[in-house]
């Protein structure tokens, strides 16, 4: 144990949002499947370390889970993008140190597996097994509430006050990197951005289109932006997330129908909503010669139609990327950068802040598309810790 980590009472007492149930109905204002209540950790053991948390944002991986898409045991403590400092640490652990912000990642990596082996094409495979069973990359769990165990959402559980989690869950970032802006980068601008910083990497005067224009698919058009992409393409149902899409880059946006009408092509197209027709439109938007990257997650049982005929004919390329097929101590670095630089406007996914004890009503605003990314911040939300508009211009 680092010898300047302050000594913590065991158990460690937090706050957090604990999913009871998949099968509650809505408007979950109401039926509020997720409990705010107060949980106890276990201090880190060897290779893991405590997090305050500070910002943390509700993806729609979280509300896939709250209704039973994704199956994942309960009671689960939910949250799986978010960031903080580190406030203890465990024997074993480097390259962090007590008082470090960090980003926290959905996919920890054992380094030693097939799946590590890939240079990110792959999931790890001990992380994809301790992410399903709800338990940290070394075995078992260290949240409890009276006394029975809860589990471990994605090895995060980031909507609480604090969080034990495996050590190569935690990528560090600089003090000037909002904790906001951190929490985003761990998975929101890992799988959108990675679309295109890994799996497609745009070649010069390529064009890029994204079909479903949520935090991930937004995302992915401030990357393309970053990336000098010239002709960036926006494909949604929703008016208003064209609009938004606009705003932060894009050059062109279509509803998903009319996008398919006028036959608008693109070289690289990005899948971002995680629905089986919007897969479908992604592949009819793809120019001949070009590639379909799909990042979105639907339904187990979601099933597509695609003419194999036209992928050979027009020698396609169909790539799927799981967490942007990220190496996040590399690649969360890079997007710091482009962030600093003013190319990436993070901020502008944020549409709104809330405490957690409002997180039913968060779930609400996600389900009914009325909400991008909401930040929860731990305190009172300000704009001076949640800021709506980025401060640099982005060139």
């Amino acid at each position: 144990m680092d010898e300047r980590a302050p000594r913590l009472p065991s158990p460690i007492r937090a706050r957090g949002a604990v999913l009871e149930t998949t099968s509650a109905p809505r408007p979950f204002s109401e039926s509020r499947p997720l409990t705010v209540s107060d949980v106890e950790l276990a201090p880190p053991g060897a290779g893991e370390v405590l997090v305050e948390i500070e910002a943390a944002g509700i993806c729609h991986s979280d509300l896939s889970v709250l209704l039973g898409v994704r199956p994942r045991p309960v009671p689960m403590l939910l949250g799986h993008e978010a960031a903080g400092r580190i406030a203890s640490i465990g024997a074993e652990v480097r390259g962090v140190a007590v008082g470090d912000r960090v980003t926290m990642t959905f996919m920890p990596r054992c380094g030693a597996c097939a799946g590590c082996a890939t240079d990110g094409k792959m999931p790890c495979v001990a992380g994809t097994a301790a992410n399903g069973a709800g338990e940290l990359l070394r075995g078992g769990r260290r949240i409890s509430r009276d006394g029975r165990a809860v589990h471990h959402h994605l090895g995060v559980s980031g909507f609480a006050t604090r969080a034990v989690v495996d050590a190569r869950t935690v990528v560090p970032v600089p003090d000037d990197v909002p904790a906001p802006v951190a929490a985003l980068l761990g998975c929101a601008v890992l799988t959108g951005g990675g679309a295109l910083l890994n799996a497609a990497p745009p070649r010069p005067g390529q064009s890029v289109a994204v079909v479903g224009l949520g935090g991930v698919g937004l995302a992915a058009v401030l990357t393309a932006r970053a990336l000098g992409v010239e002709r960036i393409v926006g494909v949604d149902a929703d008016p208003g997330k064209l609009e938004t899409a606009l705003a932060l880059g894009a050059t062109e946006a279509y509803g998903s129908a009319e996008a398919e009408a006028t036959r608008i092509r693109a070289d690289i197209v990005v899948e971002a909503a995680g629905h089986e027709r919007a897969f479908e439109t992604a592949i009819a938007l793809t120019a001949p010669g070009g590639t379909t990257v799909t990042v979105g997650l639907p339904a187990p049982d979601a099933v597509s139609r695609v003419r194999p005929q036209t992928v050979t004919a027009e020698a396609r390329t169909i790539v799927g990327s799981y967490l942007g097929s990220a190496v996040p101590a590399r690649d969360i670095p890079r997007y710091v950068e482009l962030w600093r630089r003013g190319l990436l406007n993070v901020e502008g996914l944020i549409s709104g802040a809330l405490p957690l004890e409002r997180i039913n009503e968060g779930m609400d605003a996600l389900a009914e598309g009325r909400a991008l990314r909401q930040i929860i911040t731990f305190e009172r939300p300000s704009p001076a810790h949640v800021p709506t508009e980025s401060p640099r211009t982005a060139s």
